[in-house]
């Protein structure tokens, strides 16, 4: 309950004086599902009534005898209505005022206020005007958060299901997917829109965008629409082109900043930003960015959830193809700008678009990964995930770069001396796999079919549907391109030219399959591959089959070859032969941490007539668990202390240095507890006890991670999940 300020336009005498207002917090917040967004401020969402007491000095009130507006202001935007009786006829397409029946008292009324179902989002002021025939009192009464609603069938962002709800706007905590699709791995996050601070964060991430800044009503005008606010929140996010959150950050070192993959919550990104006048913190990668924006767009209101793409490509040219080379003996070459990121994680928000036909309601793509432009900033969509399955390539946003992304044609090169001596068409690797959280479970739900195989539009689109055959047309994808690189396969030219007539097709009679046996290989045992050769011919074929192993990051092209081999083999007609290759550990030990990539290539080639065949398999190496319990289980109470206990065991056949066990988590730890080991010893346990109490409700997590080497190399990364209740 809040002491009102006012300003007079008139003698007090003969006109009630409001004496206090109460913004009835906690029944507002239950009612509009807000509770917890914020602890100093009521937050309400559009299109349903909200409720006010007020109360007043001296004289008998009544609405009869005395006239009650009110005036909402959102910058210099405002709009005056009265406080009318409930019966009366309102517009719902404009703010109103009503006084239930029954709610007056001799002091006060009781009023509840409603904005329209397509009101902008932001933090509005409101007063109250107080008048009789001959008299004015205005009252600034104080501010109010307006955000969309997804349970108002109204409001574009309208979710039927209470369980929708739940997951996609209510829930605090996500699981993110990552590694590859043969080996996917386990993230967790905490998006944390409860966390003290974070809804101012992202109010002002709005209010400091470049639309803002250069026209601050239209911006508001505009931020009643979830396609704008989603656009705008999205290219927010990096900081590329304007005060965004995060700066992204790939290669080269993390000293300036915190490494990606130590992030694992929104909240203190979005604090450290907010508190740092806007200054980006350093530094984000896909998963990074796409947490964050979801936190915000669920702090809007907009329901949202955070997708894995693995095996994405990111097409810089448009011809919805990537080129892929590797040399002779199975190296993969730096010669593309295209590439194809192991995973890549994005996030779909759900809304009507109502600037599209209604085929294209439904989720929405919006990457805030800076890879490429969209009006001048970097981002992309909202996208409609129809409109990529429909193949709409001209729906509104970024559609034929985020189809790309989904289902782009792979076409691999072998060259030798400079020249193309063989090549395959992959029409099936990129986007093998797309999955989120499932609701209410944190097992993938796969969503591939819903971007990729679905019914394709048989009549003519407005928006345009094209058929692959005619994408590969228009793009140009079969057209000579000159390649320039460092590189020099059996003394070849550093520069050289590919046609597609220097070779011809793959030999249809000999096919190559590559995998990995027993799934995703552990860290510290040995990699064992399954090379399967199928000799579709009818002569007997001899054969060297070349094996080689690549670090590489999950977005990027890979590094030097760390391990190689070569054997030959003979194969009868209509015969299928298997080799088991394996990279012990001994050869990787020094290369390899946890969460890192290994690219596996193998050219098999025909000794007698020179025909060759590929096969490529990107690996994802797991790593040892880190054990943590908390005392009592892992559902707490708000501001009682627990014990939590972490602990690792060497698995490895060779001690590790300099080991760090640390132990961090938002909400539940003032900073970072560590305990050191100069040398962890095989079969050895590190251990540390910490004392956790949790001042909010929420899902939290525990992250405990061991390095070594004085922290250059990851060996283990593990998360507990923990939930808070109020005592």
């Amino acid at each position: 309950m809040q002491q009102s300020k006012h300003g007079s336009a008139g003698a007090a005498r003969g006109c009630c004086r409001l004496r206090l207002v109460d913004f009835e917090g906690h029944e507002n917040h239950v009612s509009h599902e807000t509770q917890g967004l914020s602890d100093g401020r009521l937050v309400v969402r559009r299109g349903k009534p909200f409720k006010l007491t007020l109360l007043f000095h001296g004289r008998t009130w009544s609405l009869y005898s005395q006239r009650l507006e009110l005036q909402v202001y959102l910058g210099n935007l405002s709009q005056r209505f009265p406080v009318q009786f409930s019966g009366d006829q309102l517009n719902p397409h404009s703010w109103r005022a009503t006084t239930p029946p029954g709610n007056q008292h001799p002091e006060g009324v009781t009023v509840h206020v409603c904005s329209p179902a397509l009101s902008p989002v932001g933090q509005y002021r409101l007063s109250l005007h107080v008048e009789t025939p001959r008299l004015r009192r205005t009252y600034r009464l104080g501010t109010f958060v307006l955000l969309c609603n997804p349970w108002l069938p109204d409001d574009p962002v309208y979710m039927p299901l209470d369980v929708h709800l739940q997951e996609y706007v209510r829930n605090d905590y996500g699981m993110l997917f990552t590694g590859s699709h043969t080996n996917v791995a386990k993230r967790p996050w905490s998006f944390g829109q409860y966390e003290p601070g974070v809804l101012e964060a992202c109010l002002k991430l709005l209010d400091v965008s470049p639309e803002h800044l250069s026209d601050a009503d239209k911006d508001y005008t505009s931020r009643g629409d979830p396609v704008y606010l989603s656009r705008v929140a999205c290219a927010m996010v990096n900081c590329n082109d304007d005060r965004g959150v995060l700066e992204g950050r790939w290669e080269g070192g993390y000293q300036a900043g915190v490494k990606p993959t130590d992030w694992s919550g929104s909240a203190d990104i979005l604090r450290r930003w907010a508190s740092s006048g806007c200054s980006p913190v350093r530094y984000g990668q896909c998963w990074v960015f796409a947490s964050v924006l979801c936190t915000v767009m669920r702090v809007l209101g907009i329901p949202s959830r955070v997708v894995t793409v693995f095996n994405a490509a990111h097409d810089t040219d448009g011809n919805t193809a990537v080129e892929e080379f590797y040399t002779s003996t199975g190296k993969k070459l730096n010669l593309s700008k295209d590439s194809i990121w192991n995973f890549h994680v994005w996030v779909e928000c759900w809304m009507r678009r109502l600037d599209l036909s209604p085929e294209f309601d439904g989720w929405q793509v919006v990457d805030p990964t800076p890879q490429e432009t969209s009006a001048g900033r970097f981002r992309s969509g909202p996208c409609p995930v129809a409109a990529i399955q429909q193949r709409c390539l001209l729906a509104s946003f970024d559609t034929a770069f985020l189809y790309a992304s989904v289902d782009a044609d792979v076409v691999r090169v072998i060259v030798r001396h400079g020249r193309e001596v063989g090549r395959t068409v992959d029409t099936d690797s990129v986007g093998r796999l797309i999955c989120t959280k499932s609701v209410s479970s944190d097992r993938p739900e796969n969503l591939t079919q819903f971007y990729k195989g679905g019914k394709r539009l048989q009549q003519a689109n407005p928006v345009g549907t094209m058929s692959r055959a005619t994408m590969k047309m228009k793009t140009g994808l079969f057209v000579k391109k000159t390649f320039s690189s460092n590189f020099s396969d059996s003394a070849g030219p550093s520069c050289w030219s590919l046609t597609e007539d220097a070779a011809g097709e793959m030999a249809p009679s000999l096919d190559v399959s590559l995998r990995v046996d027993g799934g995703g290989p552990l860290l510290g045992q040995s990699i064992r591959l399954c090379v399967t050769i199928t000799n579709r011919s009818s002569s007997p074929r001899a054969l060297i089959a070349y094996v080689d192993a690549q670090m590489k990051e999950y977005n990027s092209n890979p590094q030097e070859s760390f391990w190689k081999t070569h054997q030959a083999a003979h194969v009868q007609p209509h015969e299928v032969l298997t080799l088991r290759p394996a990279i012990l550990y001994s050869e990787y030990e020094w290369v390899l941490s946890a969460e890192d990539i290994v690219n596996v290539a193998v050219v098999v080639k025909d000794m007698q007539t020179s025909e060759r065949a590929l096969a490529a398999q990107e690996i994802s190496v797991n790593a040892p668990e880190i054990s943590i319990q908390v005392d009592g289980g892992s559902s707490i109470h708000m501001n009682k202390g627990h014990t939590a206990h972490v602990a690792f065991t060497n698995p490895f056949i060779s001690p590790l240095s300099g080991a760090v066990l640390s132990v961090e988590g938002s909400g539940l730890l003032q900073g970072q507890e560590v305990v050191r080991l100069a040398f962890l010893e095989p079969g050895r346990k590190m251990e540390k006890t910490v004392s956790i109490l949790a001042t909010t409700p929420g899902t939290k997590l525990l992250v405990a991670t061991l390095t070594h080497g004085n922290g250059s190399k990851v060996v283990s990364r593990s998360f507990h999940k923990v939930s808070v209740t109020a005592a």
